[in-house]
């Protein structure tokens, strides 16, 4: 099996991209950590933290479709540069919304933010088979995913320290300028015949009739019984996922009032779960026949969801970090098999759809989780939502298993990357 090392110094293409990531992703984590804790810091709410969620969630369920769309249609490399250079001009603008009175900006700011995001996300994921050949699919999925979760621990657990030792304007402006870096690392990427979907050529209709193109796409997705599993299972977590990112907010400075630390203590630890989840998988994703890799996901969706119910009702601090670290461990190996398989599976043309479709939905589920979570917090004490939540976050095994039940579960023909779809192999001469 390639290694991270042996990827990193041959794929050119893929080693500008990762470490685009690692910048802008812990400039996101430290925007994430300063918007949650600057808002429940100027208000005291947990419903003021379950609306700002909500402005965060809805423009991917408003966008997703679109950027999809655009993304089969277009230069994929240039929409995710435009994407980064937009965030960053509105990253920038954080900085007046930390005084009480200016608290209305952050919905304003998340809202726009979140809106350009899914352009580069969904786009990141397209490019994946493009840039990487058949034997590197894996490891790059793999390093991708945890890279992601990296930045996750580290840009909480020092967005939070910044936070609290710098003042939040610190943490915007290191945003901002992790999206120019970002921007500036895409732009290097080549490729003989660019980062545009093979597809036929688009009607006169399907020009004007961009929806009818969406739902194309989703028609696709139906008629392939595993991806239309693997796009309710992202339904069923987020049923839960979204209410754990309120409750991370309150169990680190309401349950346990540690201030911003507490809640990228809580960050990071879940970073460290998915990390330990993601190494994991790496290793044994090329090694697990279909079968094989068909009860795997089983056993760590229940893992997920367990454990998930124990963090919520776990005492001392160092447990709930313990059980919430398990949950994500469970959480990161589902991810890696589940992407991989998609990105061999999914063909070209379909690709900006398939990940842009699977976003809004995963969106679209956690806003009304969200919503649901900060209607609770008036009502109910964090540890009684935080059970439910694990309950539903447990449907991820109990669909999986009903689709294995009914024949869903089949491994259909590799279609996502082939030999001569790879663009560029590695460096010159390597």
């Amino acid at each position: 099996m390639i290694t991270f090392r042996r990827l990193l110094q041959q794929n050119r293409n893929y080693r500008y991209t990762w470490i685009g990531q690692i910048v802008s992703e812990i400039g996101d984590h430290f925007n994430t950590i300063a918007v949650f804790s600057l808002a429940l810091h100027n208000t005291g709410s947990g419903m003021v933290v379950s609306t700002l969620m909500i402005a965060r969630a809805l423009p991917f369920v408003l966008a997703g479709p679109l950027a999809g769309v655009l993304l089969d249609r277009m230069d994929r490399k240039h929409l995710m540069i435009a994407s980064d250079l937009v965030r960053a001009a509105i990253g920038i603008c954080f900085i007046f919304a930390t005084d009480p009175e200016h608290t209305w900006l952050l919905y304003v700011l998340s809202f726009l933010l979140m809106f350009a995001s899914p352009f580069f996300t969904s786009g990141r994921a397209a490019i994946l088979p493009a840039i990487t050949s058949e034997e590197e699919l894996h490891t790059a999925n793999s390093l991708t995913k945890t890279t992601q979760w990296t930045a996750v621990t580290i840009g909480a657990l020092t967005g939070g320290a910044t936070a609290m030792q710098f003042g939040y304007e610190w943490a915007f402006v290191f945003n901002a300028a992790s999206f120019v870096f970002s921007a500036a690392c895409i732009a290097q990427l080549k490729a003989p015949r660019g980062f545009r979907a093979e597809r036929r050529a688009l009607t006169e209709a399907a020009v004007l009739r961009p929806w009818r193109e969406y739902i194309d796409g989703l028609k696709y997705m139906r008629s392939v019984p595993l991806l239309f599993t693997i796009a309710l299972v992202h339904v069923g977590w987020a049923s839960g996922g979204g209410a754990a990112q309120i409750l991370f907010t309150l169990f680190g400075q309401v349950v346990y009032p540690y201030g911003p630390a507490g809640l990228g203590t809580i960050w990071g630890f879940a970073g460290v779960g998915l990390l330990i989840g993601g190494a994991f998988a790496n290793r044994v994703g090329n090694r697990l026949g279909f079968e094989g890799y068909r009860r795997l996901i089983t056993v760590v969706f229940w893992i997920h969801g367990l454990a998930y119910i124990a963090f919520s009702q776990a005492r001392p601090f160092w447990l709930v970090l313990v059980f919430i670290a398990m949950s994500r461990f469970g959480m990161g190996v589902a991810a890696i098999l589940n992407v991989t398989l998609l990105l061999r599976h999914v063909p070209d043309a379909y690709r900006g759809r398939v990940f842009a479709t699977i976003e809004t939905l995963t969106w679209g589920t956690m806003m009304v989780s969200m919503a649901a979570t900060g209607w609770a917090t008036e009502h109910y004490d964090p540890r009684t939502i935080g059970a439910v939540a694990g309950m539903l976050s447990c449907s991820t095994a109990v669909i999986w298993m009903v689709a294995g039940w009914r024949g869903m579960l089949r491994e259909p023909a590799a279609a996502g990357v082939e030999r001569e779809e790879v663009e560029v192999h590695g460096e010159p001469g390597v």
